[in-house]
């Protein structure tokens, strides 16, 4: 991963929706998401903008799907995370991890999710 990538705290959540909405992570699945996971109520455009911005960055790719009933036969612009997504998610867990560990604020033992050291 190049070193000038770095994602801002939306992007990193706006990309871990995209992962746990794959194969059918588009605008409105990603806003939703983010939605229930956060208690954040993204406007959808607010949703497009990171997206279209980390397709820039090669960090997401998108292809259009299907058409669809629902949509009046338009097809949906699905979302993927692509390897250097993959590495910049795993770069910004790891800053954080490390900027964090041992701050009293998150008690003694590991973070959620963490194994024990």
């Amino acid at each position: 991963m190049p070193a000038e990538i770095h994602l801002g705290e939306f992007e990193q959540l706006v990309l871990l929706a995209v992962v746990r909405l794959a194969p059918d992570a588009y605008g409105m699945t990603v806003r939703r998401e983010s939605a229930a996971r956060t208690g954040r109520e993204p406007a959808i455009g607010a949703i497009y903008a990171p997206l279209d911005r980390l397709e820039g960055k090669g960090l997401v790719r998108s292809a259009e799907g299907p058409p669809t009933a629902q949509r009046g036969g338009r097809a949906k612009r699905l979302f993927e995370l692509t390897a250097a997504g993959e590495a910049a998610l795993r770069e910004a867990r790891r800053a954080l991890l490390s900027m964090s560990e041992g701050l009293a604020l998150f008690g003694d033992g590991p973070l959620p999710g963490e194994p024990a050291k």
